[in-house]
């Protein structure tokens, strides 16, 4: 199943949730960047309780950009976070943080733009998702990077498991994450861009 997941990555919880008001109607699930300052030379917002209001809204899914990821699974499931995908860069213990995880419900491993397959120290068929950078996380409105996408084939010879893309995503890119075995697409700038949101979701939909 091909899915378009709004990726939110902001510092005030008003900005998130005007976002949030905005794709009410179109999105089932909410893609939330949480970034420490450690993992990158950037932050978001990183309290969980104000979410809670939307828990039953969308299904929510914490992107954690951050050190330790496994330390922001209770906080975020309990206010209704039911999806958590971890960076492996600043991860002491994957298997550790899937199996924590999985208590909370579903879980993922990311890999930053240097990172490889071979870097996974979990069997695929442990997680239910792979997110697969094509950009330097951190930042949104990065230019996606096309010699990423091989990253992405390598993967989907190894596992029928969701793929999901973040960085960079658009109408066109999209099609070549998809190609790639992607099925999951994050879209930040391209999705909020202009008032009209309407038309970037049907823009974006057209590809999958």
């Amino acid at each position: 199943m091909f899915e378009i997941i709004p990726a939110i990555l902001e510092t005030d919880f008003s900005e998130i949730e005007q976002k949030l008001e905005k794709v009410k109607g179109y999105a089932r699930t909410i893609h939330v960047d949480l970034l420490d300052g450690r993992f990158a030379p950037n932050t978001t917002f990183l309290d969980p309780v104000p979410f809670t209001k939307y828990k039953d809204t969308f299904l929510l899914e914490a992107h954690m950009m951050v050190d330790e990821p496994v330390n922001y699974l209770k906080p975020f499931a309990d206010a209704g976070f039911r999806r958590f995908v971890g960076h492996i860069e600043k991860m002491s213990d994957q298997v550790e943080f899937v199996a924590r995880g999985q208590m909370f419900g579903e879980v993922g491993l990311a890999l930053d733009k240097d990172s490889g397959l071979d870097d996974i120290k979990v069997p695929l068929d442990d997680l239910d998702s792979i997110t697969v950078m094509m950009i330097s996380a951190g930042f949104a409105g990065q230019k996606f990077e096309p010699e990423l996408l091989e990253k992405i084939k390598q993967l989907r010879s190894k596992t029928d498991i969701p793929i999901e893309v973040d960085g960079g995503i658009n109408d066109k890119t999209l099609l070549l994450a998809k190609d790639a075995g992607a099925t999951r697409f994050c879209a930040n700038s391209a999705l909020f861009v202009g008032e009209d949101i309407k038309k970037q979701w049907e823009l974006l939909s057209a590809g999958v």
